[in-house]
């Protein structure tokens, strides 16, 4: 048994003595956007540095446990904050609660981010059903020996973003009178926010927002054959030729008034998987 499969083991076996039910669906819940793990029912909290192999959550607004229980009569688990790159933590460590998660019996995962709208056609505020995304960050969370017990050397990634999980997301909305955008994420490793000639590059080649986190979990699902939904919550405009300067703290502002909706739209859509 390779390394990873034996921590996979280990982690899950944890998480699996503390549950009842296997959850079938996964919720990766970014900045300013946790306040959804609170209305699970009959939840289990286990913070992630109790988890063996687990990293630890740095991030301001990032509360830093898995939250397993019943949302809409479905069995959930929820990550209340996840790991970035740009905390030090190398790309397997970064996907490694996704690993965990299907080994717990998990098919589909809804994906969150807070990010910049590039696209001048969006506001903050909005949320953005993730279609494709571009992967800026210059690594690949399957860089290295592959398990194949877990998905082939080259997994196709042509529908990284699950179609029908966008298709129900967008009838979702629609029902709630919840307006959502659709576009390009493209993922960078941060810490620090782009330049504006960063952000006209990213525009040029497709890019509809920007944002620090999603594409290394998207890939490692994708590997696994996890259907995927990625959702952003565009909380500033990165229009290079405007650019106004922008603080960690604007971005939790802006997420915490999106949250309403937001929540709203993620529970109704777990309520139909």
């Amino acid at each position: 048994m390779g390394q990873l499969l034996k921590r996979m083991e280990e982690a899950t076996k944890y998480i699996a003595s503390r549950i009842d039910d296997k959850p079938k669906i996964g919720l990766i819940l970014g900045s300013g956007l946790g306040e959804l793990a609170d209305d699970i029912q009959d939840a289990v909290r286990i913070p992630y540095e109790s988890i063996p192999h687990f990293p630890v959550s740095t991030v301001e607004g990032h509360a830093g446990q898995l939250v397993i229980g019943r949302l809409h009569e479905r069995t959930v688990i929820a990550m209340q904050g996840r790991f970035h790159y740009y905390e030090g933590y190398s790309m397997q460590e970064v996907t490694f609660p996704v690993r965990v998660m299907k080994a717990l019996g998990v098919e589909r995962l809804i994906v969150t981010n807070a990010c910049g709208g590039m696209n001048p056609d969006f506001e903050p505020g909005d949320l953005m059903l993730i279609q494709d995304h571009l992967n800026m960050t210059g690594a690949n969370p399957l860089i290295g020996e592959n398990e194949s017990a877990l998905g082939p050397r080259f997994p196709d990634m042509s529908r990284a973003y699950t179609p029908d999980l966008l298709e129900l997301a967008r009838e979702t909305a629609q029902s709630l009178g919840i307006r959502v955008r659709q576009g390009v994420y493209a993922g960078i490793t941060g810490p620090s926010y782009m330049t504006p000639a960063e952000l006209k590059m990213l525009r040029l080649i497709g890019g509809d927002a920007v944002g620090m986190s999603t594409v290394p979990e998207a890939i490692v699902a994708s590997h696994m054959a996890i259907q995927v939904l990625g959702i952003s919550c565009v909380t500033d405009m990165a229009i290079g030729e405007h650019l106004e300067p922008l603080s960690h703290e604007q971005v939790i502002e802006v997420a915490n008034r999106t949250k309403p909706k937001f929540i709203s739209l993620v529970k109704e859509i777990v309520s139909k998987l």
